[in-house]
């Protein structure tokens, strides 16, 4: 007797994903974290790619079509000078996105090595490394950004060199936050049962922080990273339009506002200010949302 069978029987296997990839599921799923995420793609595609398509070049200048209003041979207009806004606003990006990516850079590789040796040593190392936190944080960072914009201003500092002065003041007066994260961290890892493991392996101080400690705080360190990109382009801007900042001719979003401390170009020559405006604002924004929701993916226990 014969038996038929009319269904085969398939078995399944599960795939094992990786930790990132659940936690690039679980961004996925949040919709703001997505459109921030592309709207930070938008502003570096047009910031590093779109001048090659500019027809007009970062020093080009026409005196005889100064404050032109938007047409189709200037999307943006011109601003007083004669050059192109459009143009100058997608140099303009480079260099604060670029502020904001180098100056975090510091934060993280200054805050996370002290993080971490305050954290496995304590004692003495913990005791200084926290009371230098204390000292800096004691420190209000806008009136500092401003007195040594002012000292570069009276030593004459060469304009083209004072963005990555810049750079590293915001890094040095942001890392302190980042180093008593990383700190809390390490001084609960520590007490893991695989540093116990560590020890009986006879394994190096050095080994043990920077190859099995660090490490595990890489999830907190790239959302704190994250958000202090948009705070240090908010700096950079705030620095700019003072004029503490990136100085002329060097294009950056921040220095590209200050037209608006002339009144009849605020009234009447909205092209000028606007964009700028425009794009710090949806960068920030655009950080914010990306920032919030690779935190919830990274701990979905700190999900509000």
């Amino acid at each position: 007797m014969e038996v038929k069978v009319d269904k085969k029987v398939e078995v399944k296997q599960e795939k094992i994903l990786s930790p990132w990839k659940i936690v690039w599921l679980r961004l996925k799923r949040n919709k703001l974290a997505i459109t921030g995420l592309y709207i930070l793609v938008a502003m570096v595609l047009l910031s590093f790619i779109g001048p090659f398509f500019s027809s007009y070049d970062l020093s080009d200048y026409n005196v005889a079509d100064r404050m032109l209003a938007p047409s189709a041979q200037h999307w943006l207009g011109t601003d007083d000078l004669g050059r192109d806004v459009l143009t100058r606003l997608m140099y303009g990006g480079r260099i604060s996105l670029l502020v904001g990516v180098i100056a975090v850079a510091i934060e993280i590789v200054i805050g996370s090595i002290l993080g971490v040796i305050a954290g496995f040593y304590g004692g003495i190392a913990d005791g200084i490394i926290m009371r230098l936190v204390d000292i800096i944080l004691c420190v209000p960072a806008l009136p500092m950004y401003i007195i040594l914009g002012a000292i570069m201003s009276d030593i004459k500092f060469p304009p083209k060199y004072r963005i990555f002065v810049v750079m590293f003041v915001i890094g040095i007066l942001a890392w302190p936050g980042l180093c008593r994260l990383v700190r809390g961290q390490i001084l609960t890892l520590r007490e893991q049962d695989f540093m116990q493991a560590t020890e009986a392996l006879g394994l190096r101080d050095r080994r043990k922080m920077f190859k099995h400690l660090l490490p595990n705080t890489f999830p907190q360190i790239i959302v704190t990273a994250t958000l202090g990109i948009g705070g240090a382009i908010m700096s950079e801007s705030a620095l700019s339009f003072l004029g503490m900042g990136v100085m002329p001719p060097t294009p950056s979003w921040g220095n590209m506002i200050q037209i608006v401390r002339d009144t009849y170009a605020l009234q009447n020559r909205p092209w000028l200010w606007i964009p700028p405006g425009t794009l710090i604002f949806l960068t920030i924004m655009a950080i914010n949302l990306f920032g919030d929701g690779l935190r919830d993916a990274l701990d979905p226990k700190l999900k509000r």
